[in-house]
Order: structure tokens, then sequence, then C-alpha cells
């Protein structure tokens, strides 16, 4: 039964999940955001003690079943490892080793300096929560968006509209290159190996683990039902349990209910569990060095978490030179309205894409620096950031972006518009254009005479830098091919109009 129960919620955490990111329509969103909210290092990031304290108290009651029932890397593999399991027809083919402990800690150390340091690509690129959301957004999104389109297209032939085409498009080539890589190995791993990754990689399996030492619930062996066949090792996908010695290594243990039902004994119980003389010193010994090393590790992400806020990010300043490129080459990149700043902007997001994926405008993309790598950046060459769109402030999890209402995002500077002179068409055709100031929501471009001493010579676009917002509507919508005769710089400290 307990088994049960964890499955069932495993699965629905799972599907609703992974539908954040494949669903463009903002639908699930509205009723479902909160689970992006509850990922672990999203909350330490957004320093939302309510939902670290949950997911602490969780914990600490029944063990890591946020690993196997919250993280959505985490169900992953044991579908993939399920998967393997019915393709080899080997249902018993796990075994008890020991924890690899250097590794473990050793990968904590590197994640814990890469938070104080601000490295937020390889904070991302070892979060669980951040490498799922690329897997699904770079890998999963464009097949579930295909199938839609294809659906549309069934639909359009018989006059329904149920569905409609959305586009299908590569957004960043490192980032898909690093979610396939990061799939690649994940599930080469959960295939061999079921929970390897967790328990030998993950920073946050790692920090869970030293808190599930302590839980008020565990899996628990009787050695004086037990007959050691070993079933229980060999069925553990957390390679934790140790039937023969009739121990369990309640850091590496994930809390499945695997072992419980495959032992024909009864000797396997999800309780509290009693204290006895049986268990050697040695052991106990052991259990206390692993538990003093765990909490020094969990103390430190804490002490780092606290440190990250207080770092500064430099990014450059000026104003780039625009090159002959389609993306203009921008001095400082933009971040998305309700971000404050580059800095808070750069410490808090944990690169999972799912501002990405629900951006309706496609104005969002993974940035290809290295410095970002991962992190979403904006650029206005399929769209614009349109004033009443506030859908990426809406599902943050990780505060990196602030919610804002439809005023407050109508009236926030995130850069100004540059003008172009040389790419102006009706300087360089002798036309009229005005398309820039036709626009702008804001009312921060106005057309005036080329030639102040002659009122009736084309007119170029005057630009009140006071006045824009930097939506990008007069980059998007200039016509001037293949350079656009205006873009938008960033700005590294937003403000209000």
């Amino acid at each position: 039964m307990l088994r049960k129960i964890r499955l069932t919620l495993a699965v629905l955490f799972f599907a609703i999940i992974t539908l954040l990111f494949l669903d463009f329509t903002g639908t699930i969103h509205a009723w479902f955001g909160w689970m992006a909210r509850i990922q672990f290092l999203p909350a330490v990031l957004a320093l939302n003690v309510g939902v670290i304290m949950l997911l602490s108290a969780l914990t600490l009651v029944f063990g890591r079943v946020y690993c196997s029932v919250i993280c959505p890397l985490g169900v992953m593999q044991d579908i993939i490892s399920w998967i393997s399991g019915r393709r080899r027809k080997k249902k018993f083919r796990f075994s008890w080793s020991p924890a690899k402990s250097c590794l473990r800690y050793g990968v904590l150390a590197l994640f814990i300096l890469a938070l104080a340091a601000g490295a937020g690509s390889v904070v991302a690129l070892l979060a669980p929560y951040s490498s799922y959301g690329r897997i699904a957004s770079n890998l999963f999104a464009p097949v579930y968006r295909w199938g839609n389109n294809l659906l549309a297209y069934f639909a359009e032939r018989v006059d329904s509209y149920a569905f409609y085409e959305t586009s299908v498009w590569l957004k960043s080539l490192p980032t898909f290159i690093i979610a396939a890589l990061t799939f690649i190995i994940i599930a080469i791993l959960a295939w061999r190996n079921g929970r390897t990754y967790c328990n030998t990689i993950c920073p946050v399996g790692t920090v869970l683990g030293f808190l599930s030492r302590f839980s008020l619930l565990r899996i628990t062996v009787d050695p004086d039902k037990c007959t050691s066949c070993g079933l229980c090792s060999r069925q553990c996908k957390a390679s934790c349990l140790n039937g023969k010695e009739h121990t369990v290594d309640y850091s590496r243990c994930v809390s499945c209910m695997d072992c419980i039902g495959v032992c024909r004994h009864g000797a396997i119980s999800y309780r509290r569990p009693v204290k006895k003389k049986a268990a050697g010193p040695k052991v106990e010994k052991a259990q206390v060095d692993n538990a003093r090393r765990s909490f020094l590790a969990g103390s430190a992400v804490l002490a780092a978490s606290a440190t990250l806020k207080a770092q500064e990010k430099k990014v450059d300043g000026g104003l780039a030179v625009l090159q002959d490129r389609q993306i203009p080459v921008r001095a400082t990149h933009i971040v998305p309205p309700g971000a404050v700043d580059a800095r808070n902007f750069a410490r808090h997001c944990t690169a999972c894409q799912l501002c990405v994926s629900v951006c309706p405008n496609g104005v969002l993309r993974p940035s290809a620096d290295l410095e970002r790598l991962m992190q979403p950046e904006m650029s206005y060459e399929r769209g614009y950031c349109r004033p009443e769109c506030t859908k990426c402030g809406e599902v943050c999890p990780a505060g990196a972006i602030h919610p804002l209402t439809v005023a407050e995002k109508s009236s926030t500077r995130i850069g100004h518009a540059v003008w172009v002179r040389k790419n102006c068409i009706p300087l360089t055709d002798g036309v009229e254009c005005g398309n820039c100031a036709r626009h702008c929501p804001s009312g921060a471009i106005l057309m005036v005479p080329s030639d102040k001493d002659r009122p009736d010579s084309v007119k170029i676009p005057a630009i009140n830098p006071e006045r824009c917002i930097g939506c990008g509507a007069c980059e998007n919508l200039c016509p001037a091919r293949p350079f656009s005769a205006i873009y938008v710089e960033g700005h590294e400290m937003h403000s209000e109009l």
C-alpha cells in the first residue's frame, strides 16, 4: 500500500511538472505553478523559508521522499530504470554498494563554491530541478509542439479551431547540447544502476541525506525475521540496503518502499526504528562520523545561500557598436522585467528554462555567453516584450523574476532604444517609414524632419530615452533588413518611469 501511494503521488507530480514546461498557453501554471516553487534549490535561492522548512520537516519525518516523489529528475530516473528492468527481464538486478562519500561531498563542495562565487552556470549544471527543466524544454517540448501542430493541421481541415499552430525553433544550440548530454548521461546511469546519479552526484540529495539520517520513519530490517536471502538488496535501486548485515544507509535511501514489497518474510518495515544492542559499536560509530560530515556540508550550503545574497556581479557598461549581424551586440544584456537588476537575476536564476517555455512572444532565450550560460536573456528577433504580458514573473520559482502587475510591467524600464542612422530606410531609400514610432507602446519615439531647416524632408525617429521601457517593439518591427535600424540596449539596473 505504501509503495502504491508513493508511486501515485510521484506520477502525478512528474506529469504536472512536465506539463509546466510543455504548456505554451499558460493554463497549467495558473493551477499548478506552486509545484515548481516547492523544488528545493529554487526555494533556497528565493529564500522561501516556509518551503525550506516544509521540505526539511518532510524529510525529518518521512526520509528522502522529496527525491522519490517531488523531484522530477528523480522520478524520471525511476521510469527509465523501470523500463530497463522490463526490457532486460531482470527484476532483481541491483546490489548493495558502499557510499561514494568522496565523490558525493566533492560535488557538494563544488556546488557550494559555485553558489558563493555566483557561478550560476555551474550551479545550474548540478541542480536536479534545473537539469530536468532543460531536458523538458529542449527535448520534450519540441515533440509536444510538433504533435500539437499536427492536430492543428487536421483540425483546420474540418473547420475546427480547437488547436492552433505554434512555432518550434532552436532557442540556443549550447543549451540544447547540454540538455541532450545531461539526459544521455543520467539515462545511462539509471538504465544500468537506478539511482546512481542521486546518490553520487546530486548535491540536493546529499544535503537531504543528512536530514534523512534522523527521520522519524525509516526502512528497518528485523534481523530475527530476516533470512539473509538478499532479495531486498537486489531490489534496492539506491544500493543502500545491505541484506546480509541488516543495515540501511539512510543518507542514500529515497523511501521508495520497493524493498518492503519484495521481502517474503515480513522482515522489512517502514516505521520508527528501535535501537537494539545487536548493532555493533563499529557500525554506530561510522554512522555518527558520517552524520558529522553531512552536518558540516549542510551547514555550508545554508551559509553559502546567505553569502550569495551579498555577491556582486560585474557587467560591462557602455554602448555596443552594431555589427553586421541580425542579432545586435549589446554592451549590457537585457534581463526580464521583474528581475530588478542583472546581479539579482544572475544569482537567483537556476536556468530551468520555465520562463523560456512559457514566454508567448518568443522573446526569452537561453544565453550562449559563458558567464551567463543557459540563463535566459531577452532578444527581439521573433517578437517583443508586450507590456500586458506578465507570464515570466508568474512562473519563476526562484525569485529571479518577481511578479509584476500589468501597470508595473508597463512602467518598468529594462533598456532604451538606440537608433542606427546608416540603416534607417528613410535615409537609405528616401521613403517614409515611421514603423518604430507607430508601434512604440510608451510613446518614446517621434518622427521628426531629417533636415531641421526643411520641414518637408523625410522624417526620422527621435528617441526619448526617459520614456523608453526597452520592450523591443521598435527593434522587432523595424523593416530594415538584414540589420535593424533601431535596437535596444539593456540596463544593468531597472527603474520606473
